[in-house]
């Protein structure tokens, strides 16, 4: 019963998060932004004035996959923010610059979270392949698969956990740039920025309460603790 209750919650907080997202970013991308600037042309602006000039800015096709690839020193953009006036195009294009601004600064969080990347994504295997392997194989036993279940979310939770700060330390950053040089020249405007960052920022938390209850579930009952299955 623990399992079924903790798959539902989970499940209603991400899908949550990502109707939320959806809608206010489909409110706000109709909403023209007052200076008139595209995506693409406040990134180059913003990356100019933190005195980055090694980043690359791409176009492309997918809604909703802007970010910021700091292994290639990559700020990517869908279409509709690349080429959109909107404030919801400004105020993700201002996002992902905040991003590369702290890969410039050495922010700390970021740093950690790309040194956890490659931890994260076994611990992502682990708990993909592990349920096969012990059921179908027995080579793992029940105890010792257990404690790897754990760890494993225990990595994702850390990862999760680690890039709450690196997302709201870029919105916050946005903000403070969009209103600095111009591009936010009103307190609505300014409103539907903060609308857009806030409504993505859920999703991180969602995505981190989710791992903190599965490996809450996997952990406390090693530690002594019981749970109904």
């Amino acid at each position: 019963m623990t399992v079924l209750l903790l798959f539902a919650a989970t499940l209603s907080l991400s899908l949550w998060a990502m109707w939320r997202v959806k809608s206010v970013y489909n409110h706000y991308s109709l909403i023209p932004a007052s200076s008139g600037a595209t995506g693409a042309a406040v990134a180059d602006s913003i990356l100019r004035r933190a005195g980055i000039f090694d980043v690359e800015i791409l176009e492309f096709d997918e809604n909703l996959g802007d970010h910021y690839d700091p292994t290639k020193k990559r700020l990517v953009l869908s279409s509709q923010n690349f080429h959109g006036t909107s404030l919801a195009a400004i105020g993700v294009s201002a996002h992902e610059c905040g991003h590369a601004i702290q890969h410039k600064l050495a922010y700390a969080p970021l740093q950690w979270r790309m040194a956890a990347v490659g931890a994260t994504t076994v611990a992502n295997q682990i708990l993909m392949w592990l349920p096969l392997i012990g059921v179908f194989s027995g080579l793992v036993r029940p105890k010792a698969a257990a404690w790897i279940m754990a760890v494993a979310w225990g990595v994702i939770m850390a990862f999760n956990l680690v890039t709450l700060p690196v997302e709201f330390d870029a919105s916050n950053r946005a903000k403070r740039i969009l209103a600095d040089m111009g591009y936010v020249g009103t307190p609505q405007e300014m409103e539907g920025v903060q609308k857009t960052l806030d409504a993505a920022g859920w999703t991180y938390v969602a995505a981190f309460v989710t791992s903190l209850g599965w490996f809450l579930y996997h952990l406390l009952p090693l530690l002594g603790g019981r749970r109904e299955d």
